[in-house]
């Protein structure tokens, strides 16, 4: 893949997030100052690689779980797994906000993992989740049904039963990096679900395979839901 084809199916990845709608030529020949045509050619390129395709019902193209990998190895790589701690001025607004709410319950850790969580719903707007104990919390599903996405029967159905055997699934596959991302139908139940679960495995008074992350849709803002995740989990390991 050429550079310039890496750069549009970013475009494509951060506009369809942003919009919902599927991304046409017009508008990336804008962006990029180059002709329709052009854009065209390449975007033809993309989708013989796999990492974009087009809806039957749309002239604009949408992201593959193929595409989203792309992007999302290349994230990882950029802005490495973990936000560095302790450095006020790396983190933002949001990150500030989870360590305020974490912080008030240092103390109690059960009380603190769900404030995480509560806050990572809040940030992301998709479903948050941590084990606790022999528990898994889970809090904001009405978030990740809101998402347009399922508004289709057959994806609510898929995302419901990956919701329902997570607390095994994780018990069994044990992710061991620090931020784990699976991508749509890299999800071992519910392939077919167009979700993604992002995960931080975290030291805690309880396991030393903690979990905290969130469930929503592929179509999402993942540089900023990783990094929050990487932080979460970096900071209630060191709160706890």
């Amino acid at each position: 893949m050429t550079e310039r084809q890496a750069a549009i199916l970013n475009t494509i990845i951060e506009q369809y997030a942003e919009v919902a709608v599927p991304v046409g030529s017009v508008t990336l020949a804008k962006l990029f100052g180059v002709s329709s045509a052009t854009v065209r050619s390449e975007m033809a390129q993309l989708e013989e690689l796999g990492m974009i395709t087009q809806p039957h019902t749309s002239a604009g193209r949408v992201p593959t779980d193929k595409g989203y990998r792309f992007y999302v190895n290349r994230l990882s790589e950029e802005q490495g797994h973990n936000m560095p701690m302790g450095q006020p001025k790396s983190i933002d607004r949001s990150a500030r906000a989870i360590d305020a709410r974490v912080q008030t319950h240092a103390n109690r850790a059960d009380q603190a993992i769900r404030s995480a969580v509560n806050s990572l719903v809040e940030l992301t707007h998709n479903m948050g989740l941590a084990t606790i104990g022999d528990e898994l919390y889970m809090s904001g599903i009405s978030n990740l049904f809101s998402h347009p996405e399922y508004s289709n029967g057959s994806h609510v159905q898929a995302v419901a039963r990956l919701i329902d055997n997570l607390e095994p699934w994780l018990r069994e596959v044990a992710p061991n990096e620090p931020l784990n991302v699976y991508i749509g139908s890299e999800n071992p139940i519910g392939k077919s679900s167009g979700a993604s679960l992002i995960i931080s495995k975290f030291r805690s008074p309880y396991s030393n395979c903690s979990y905290i992350g969130v469930l929503g849709p592929t179509r999402q803002d993942y540089a900023k839901t990783m990094r929050l995740v990487a932080y979460t989990g970096a900071l209630l390991e060191e709160v706890l």
